[in-house]
């Protein structure tokens, strides 16, 4: 019934935001936490068996998951990186899946080379949920990190379309290699022009129409289903649809949204790629005991052993993949060499571990047929998703958990220094200002007080910044911190002051919200 659909879904919601603070509770990335905690849920009796319908779980999941990561990816950086990335996101995809098709094929009795494929492209994609929680908080150097976010952006689509090819294969009996690689420079050139040319609509909307914070809100909301849609309809490429339209619409955020439209954006895209990632990441560890009871001809020790060979070969396939990655590149041009620094042995092996599947597997995994077109159930359905499971579990769990402690073993250098950019984006700033005071309001500045403490505001502003950058002052700055803890202490005043008015009644309960809501704003940019 539809009120126990609910009551499982908001229930489904409730138990991802309590789960999530108990994991930032134990600092355990709240990814591993999630599918280890709904493992564990699955096992307590009386649990309802839970199912995701094949058909639904690329639209209803992916398109603003892929979305909201492509939206927080750097373009610049991005392109900067585009060499490893692309070594990354469409070689090591195909190597990881003719390795997987291979041993699997020769591993799993009955199971054909077809299947193995179709295995290999549910299982190579890394994860773009999984990556970003996890290696963010490792705080590794920023271009390793630009690269691996980089890399589970796109490696999405190129796994997708061998899963899709593999199941062409299946459906129709045929495969021919030439075909194959065209249908797949095809289906991914075809989805990047649909996903310009949805953004660019998009862009014209929200740059030229009267549009308010509200409805430029709704539209970046549907926007990701318009572009995965409307790609997968013609049968392209949905997900570097969404992924190209994402970092257009990203790259020109700045001019097309105002200051309120990019505050709740941010607000309501954070709280629904929380909830999804969440809710995904719980199914993934409520759906094992079901699938692990439906093996078929297969037991569950036997399910477990093909599941943990081939985590482990899609482990080693990647480590085997980045050093000639990283190094005959390097070696075969100069020009390469000159512009990118030496990353290390030691940084490529942390690229090497960091290969964590997730929700694209889990999705491409479930959203195989339940049957073949002529109605007969399709082939080894079940042992796929169990061995699916098993990959998203190894690699979570165990290179998840134990990459913060590879790191500090290795020494990695740890995430490069932003604060000379900042210290240089505040000079900047304030140097504009001050040019635009002296410039249009000079008269002002001269005799208004009011003007005149605006321009001394700005021009402390100047000097700290430089001083700082110069090292020309010891300890410039160091009074920062304890100012910024001030103006929170302040802003905490203001707020008790506003609960004693609210509670006197003795002003308009709206205009107290009003000054409230600049308040919480005031501590965002104090936070930040």
């Amino acid at each position: 019934m539809l009120q126990d659909n609910l009551l499982l879904i908001i229930s489904l919601l409730f138990a991802t935001s309590m789960l999530a603070i108990l994991s930032d509770k134990l600092r355990i990335s709240y990814p591993i936490f999630l599918v280890m905690a709904g493992l564990g849920i699955s096992l307590i009796p009386g649990i309802p068996n839970i199912t995701l319908q094949p058909d639904i779980v690329f639209i209803v999941f992916l398109p603003p998951l892929l979305y909201a990561a492509a939206w927080n990816t750097s373009w610049h950086d991005f392109w900067r990186m585009r060499r490893p990335i692309g070594m990354l996101a469409m070689g090591l995809v195909i190597f990881t899946a003719v390795a997987v098709a291979f041993v699997s094929h020769w591993m799993i009795p009955d199971f054909s080379l077809a299947l193995g494929f179709l295995l290999g492209g549910v299982v190579s994609p890394t994860d773009a949920v999984a990556a970003t929680g996890i290696v963010q908080n490792a705080n590794l150097p920023k271009r390793v990190v630009t690269v691996l976010e980089g890399e589970s952006l796109v490696n999405d689509a190129s796994g997708l379309v061998v899963y899709r090819v593999a199941m062409a294969a299946l459906l129709t009996g045929q495969f021919i290699l030439w075909k194959a690689a065209a249908n797949f420079f095809v289906v991914a050139f075809m989805g990047i022009i649909v996903g310009l040319a949805i953004a660019l609509i998009v862009y014209a909307i929200h740059r030229w129409l009267p549009t308010t914070a509200a409805i430029d809100t709704s539209i970046t909301l549907v926007s990701p289903y318009l572009m995965y849609i409307a790609a997968e309809h013609f049968h392209f490429s949905g997900v570097l649809s969404v992924v190209t339209g994402g970092l257009f619409l990203s790259y020109h955020s700045s001019k097309i949204l105002s200051y309120s439209s990019r505050l709740q954006s941010i607000s309501v895209w954070n709280i629904l790629t929380f909830l999804l990632n969440g809710v995904v990441f719980i199914l993934i560890g409520l759906q094992l005991p079901h699938i692990a009871d439906t093996l078929g001809e297969y037991s569950l020790k036997e399910g477990i052993y093909y599941g943990l060979i081939i985590s482990v070969v899609a482990v080693v396939v990647r480590i085997l993949w980045v050093y000639p990655g990283a190094y005959l590149p390097r070696m075969c041009s100069a020009k390469i060499r000159r512009r990118e620094p030496n990353p290390g042995v030691k940084t490529i092996f942390i690229i090497g571990w960091s290969g964590m599947r997730g929700v694209v597997s889990l999705a491409s995994a479930l959203a195989i047929p339940i049957s073949l077109v002529d109605g007969v159930a399709f082939p080894q359905r079940n042992i796929i998703l169990f061995i699916t499971f098993v990959v998203i579990l190894f690699t979570l769990v165990l290179q998840g958990l134990s990459l913060p402690f590879l790191i500090r073993w290795l020494k990695i250098p740890q995430m490069d220094s932003e604060e000379d950019q900042k210290l240089g984006i505040r000079l900047r700033l304030a140097h504009a200002v001050l040019d635009y005071i002296n410039g249009q309001y000079e008269e002002e500045a001269a005799t208004i007080d009011a003007f005149s403490r605006l321009k001394d505001r700005y021009e402390r502003m100047a000097a700290i910044a430089g001083k700082r950058l110069e090292n020309k002052e010891d300890g410039a700055g160091s009074f920062l911190p304890r100012y910024r803890q001030l103006l929170l202490e302040l802003v905490g005043v203001q707020r008790e002051e506003l609960t004693k008015m609210r509670q006197q009644n003795s002003y308009s309960d709206e205009l107290l919200r009003k000054r409230e809501y600049e308040l919480d704003l005031e501590e965002a940019r104090f936070r930040r």
